[in-house]
């Protein structure tokens, strides 16, 4: 996958309401440097801004919830977009951001280790498994009741089951949803995750949780990683770690929901082509349509996975090991996959307009806060349930 080769569906899908669109924009490399410059700059100042209020928060003794810097990229480029607009010699570049999203999301999957899924218990693994279903189907629910886009609520669906803004993302590159509907979900599942730093701790000592069952809610009902890791760390250091392996668990999930919804959203088109006469080969639209970088994902995920299976443990395992990737890379294509994401949510903000977003009105947030409250109780009253029978 190179940048020139996607070239051609970035400007066909850069949609002519963005501020500052002109799909005859020039499409040489050199043509792109200015554009991918401005991505960089913008990811950039949200990384920057993320770490300077974390340290001086923190330094200060203020509690202060961490705010992403993907947040902080989508806002500046919104900004930017919004009010000075994109001028003429940006806009190939920032066109490009389709290319980082599933770069980055190929190299997500070493980040997500099949292996970290039987560090857990079986109690346990039930609940994510009953958690993730639940969350999915209350989600798509809700977003049915209140007549929300089907792209839409998809979205919010996967980020509030797998694993917040990384499965909106990979989603939106597979079902091929619009920069509004992407922004409108991300705003909505963050919102909760800022608000669960307060919350949780609060509610977990109230019921007198253990760090283990403490950590298996946190780790199931906050979505982004980033915000479950800091909410069970809050609790306690063995919380901390509990919430991390559940919330592995559901990232996961990522590879086969992406590829699910891929699948789903492909027979529609396939339904919608057949309507037109215009398909004579099912399997090649099929095809056509696939994102590939699921697989992708899936590969590099099974390689990083290999690679830190220890071979005393899985001696039927140790003949494929060597063909893993070692920690140290896997910790690098990790650290390669945020650089790719920099450059792609800056690339969110600068295509969203604020009217087409603002059109969606209060509706997509009232769905994404109702259902991610009730996600966090019901959650919450299986982990007090199994925790008070099993002793988690």
């Amino acid at each position: 996958m190179s940048i020139s080769s996607a070239l051609p569906d970035l400007r066909e899908s850069y949609p002519p309401h963005a501020p500052g669109s002109d799909p005859q924009q020039s499409t040489s490399l050199l043509g792109l440097v200015p554009g991918i410059l401005l991505l960089f700059v913008v990811g950039y100042a949200g990384k920057f801004v993320e770490h300077f209020l974390n340290t001086y928060t923190k330094a200060h003794h203020i509690v202060f919830p961490n705010i992403e810097y993907v947040l902080w990229a989508i806002v500046f480029g919104i900004l930017i977009a919004n009010t000075i607009g994109l001028p003429k010699i940006f806009r190939p570049g920032v066109a490009t951001y389709e290319f980082w999203l599933k770069a980055g999301i190929i190299l997500l999957g070493a980040r997500f280790l099949l292996g970290d899924i039987l560090k857990l218990s079986g109690i346990s693994l039930v609940l994510v498994a009953i958690a993730f279903t639940l969350s999915i189907a209350f989600m798509t629910w809700l977003g049915h009741a209140f007549k929300l886009s089907p792209k839409l609520t998809t979205l919010l669906a996967v980020g509030s089951s797998v694993c917040g803004v990384s499965a909106i993302i990979a989603t939106q590159g597979a079902i091929e949803a619009d920069e509004e509907d992407t922004s409108t979900a991300i705003a909505a599942i963050l919102a909760l995750g800022a608000v669960s730093l307060f919350t949780f701790p609060l509610i977990g000592h109230a019921l007198h949780l253990s760090d283990h069952a403490y950590g298996i809610w946190a780790g199931l009902a906050v979505d982004n990683t980033a915000e479950a890791t800091a909410a069970g760390a809050l609790y306690s250091d063995i919380a901390g770690k509990y919430a991390v392996l559940a919330k592995t668990c559901r990232n996961a999930l990522i590879g086969f929901v992406v590829l699910f919804y891929a699948v789903q959203w492909a027979k529609q088109g396939l339904a919608s082509a057949k309507a037109n006469q215009q398909l004579q080969n099912k399997a090649a639209f099929l095809w056509k349509k696939f994102p590939k970088f699921v697989l992708g994902f899936l590969l590099i995920s099974l390689v990083a996975t290999l690679g830190t299976l220890d071979p005393k443990l899985y001696p039927h395992l140790a003949g494929l090991v060597p063909f893993g990737f070692t920690k140290p890379q896997v910790l690098a294509l990790g650290n390669l996959s945020r650089w790719a994401f920099l450059l792609t949510f800056a690339g969110v903000g600068l295509r969203t307009n604020l009217r087409d977003l603002f059109k969606q009105g209060a509706r997509p947030f009232i769905v994404g806060a109702l259902g991610e409250v009730v996600i966090a109780a019901i959650t919450l009253a299986l982990v007090y349930g199994a925790d008070r029978l099993y002793k988690l």
